[in-house]
């Protein structure tokens, strides 16, 4: 196909989506610091449209994703986080820390991953933590970069 028609195609697909994206809301984000990762983008492009019975929302930070409204909230490019006595758990192949609770939410960051992936999950609704962070972890897996480390001692999530 000749460059110009490729061109054209491209800028088609952009204004179509501009245009689509305009009948949806976007909910805000603010980017990890390390977004720009290109790890990060091959995360993003797998992002599942459903988690936990949540669909998915657009989100204008690069390499987040949102599902509700948003309930549960997924950023690449965080700091990954270095060993630690805090809860370490595998669900969907993907080794999970599970940070401290905070009063509304419930945040998770991949373990022994660079650049990492933070969840946040609002709690106080009847969600399935663990079924949320499965269904993610199953979609992202092939493309995280390579573990190089792994929980050492692992653990049942902990109920909602």
């Amino acid at each position: 196909m000749p460059r110009s028609r490729r061109l054209a195609a491209l800028a088609g697909a952009v204004a179509l989506t501009a245009l689509l994206a305009g009948c949806s809301t976007t909910v805000h984000l603010e980017p990890a610091d390390d977004a720009n990762n290109p790890a990060c983008a091959d995360v993003s492009v797998l992002l599942p449209e459903t988690v936990g019975g949540f669909d998915r929302v657009w989100t204008d930070a690069q390499a987040t994703g949102a599902w509700g409204d948003p309930t549960v909230v997924l950023r690449c490019g965080v700091e990954p986080p270095a060993p630690s006595a805090l809860v370490c758990t595998t669900l969907g192949g993907v080794d999970w820390l599970v940070l401290e609770q905070e009063e509304e939410r419930q945040r998770l960051v991949t373990y022994g991953r660079d650049p990492a992936v933070e969840v946040n999950i609002r709690r106080g609704e009847q969600i399935d933590f663990q079924s949320i962070v499965d269904t993610i972890s199953s979609s992202i897996q092939s493309g995280l970069a390579p573990a190089t480390a792994k929980c050492t001692d692992r653990v049942e999530f902990p109920a909602s």
